[in-house]
């Protein structure tokens, strides 16, 4: 099986020497960078691509992001801007979204073409990288790197994978690389790099729990809830009610409010989502395993107002006034 799979002739003795010897047979890696992605990054996955034995490329789109830039100022007379640099939100958003679909749009090249490129038939299947919490969330561009043949974290959380990046590195010390990506806060790196703000630990000055406004421990909650509970707005905020105890009524509303919207909002997204191994009880997959709408009132009238009338007859809400 594993001649057959590195594409070895079958009545060989060939075996691989190593486990990276077999993984520069069947893995393929590109680092897709852009003027917004730092070196930091950049550093990781070279690193990890070493330590596993891919093939791996890093290269930069920047040259595809403009020629596609380009043709919309062709067609519009318009050029959009990021928000630093004097655009608006949604001229944001859109610089945001063409570099993440541009990313999808150049795995599948390299997935069709890299066998060529090595003198070999064939072609590869591309692997999607989101992780159910950004699915839950809808951090995420429809057709960006999520979209793919296969995602093997597709239903995984973000702290499972956390964890199983640490227990790795453990258990294997030349795999090092790993504890430093379970560590480093995650960040998209689609926005400009704002150097005042920039840590050096995410080697940018985006990060996905800024930009989400909620931390992926937060999702969590809500994923459970949401699926295993069956909770909806109202009787996931009870149960939160009690389980943040350290917060205020309005602060735990707040955080249901804010998780119920981008959740109704980015629904749609789930309908296209990439088939994933499930490992979690709380996947989002609309076409295999969470069967229910995806169009949504996302202002939820009814729900969040019944949320705001426990809120004002809440006794800390009163405790809080009188402070």
């Amino acid at each position: 099986d594993c001649r057959r799979v590195c594409r070895q002739d079958e009545n060989s003795l060939w075996v691989p020497a190593t486990p990276q010897e077999m993984g520069n047979h069947v893995l393929h890696t590109t680092f897709m960078g852009t003027d917004n992605s730092s070196e930091v990054t950049k550093s990781r996955a070279k690193r990890l691509g070493d330590a596993i034995g891919s093939y791996h490329l890093s290269i930069k789109i920047d040259l595809m992001v403009s020629a596609v830039l380009q043709v919309f100022q062709l067609a519009t007379g318009h050029m959009p801007r990021f928000l630093s640099r004097g655009g608006t939100m949604s001229e944001d958003l859109a610089l945001q979204n063409i570099q993440a679909r541009l990313r999808m749009v150049t795995a599948y090249l390299m997935a069709q073409l890299l066998p060529w490129v090595r003198g070999r038939s064939g072609f590869l299947l591309v692997l999607g990288s989101a992780n159910v919490d950004e699915g839950l969330r809808g951090y995420m561009t429809k057709y960006d790197c999520s979209s793919a043949d296969l995602n093997p974290i597709g239903a995984i959380s973000k702290g499972d994978l956390k964890r199983m990046l640490l227990f790795l590195s453990k258990k294997y010390p030349d795999f090092d690389v790993l504890a430093e990506i379970a560590n480093a806060p995650p960040t998209a790196e689609l926005r400009p790099i704002d150097a005042a703000t920039a840590t050096a630990e995410a080697g940018h000055s985006q990060t996905d729990e800024d930009d989400m406004g909620m931390t992926y421990e937060e999702l969590g909650y809500f994923g459970r809830l949401r699926k295993i509970s069956r909770c909806g707005p109202v009787s996931m905020f009870r149960k939160l009610l009690v389980t943040w105890s350290h917060l205020s009524p309005s602060e735990v509303a707040s955080k249901v409010k804010r998780f119920f919207y981008y959740y109704s909002l980015n629904r749609h997204k789930m309908t296209t989502i990439t088939p994933a191994y499930h490992a979690e009880a709380y996947s989002p997959d609309d076409n295999r395993f969470d069967l229910r709408q995806f169009l949504y009132n996302t202002k939820w009238t009814r729900q969040f107002a019944v949320i705001d009338d426990i809120v004002a007859q809440h006794p800390e809400t009163d405790k809080d006034k009188n402070d």
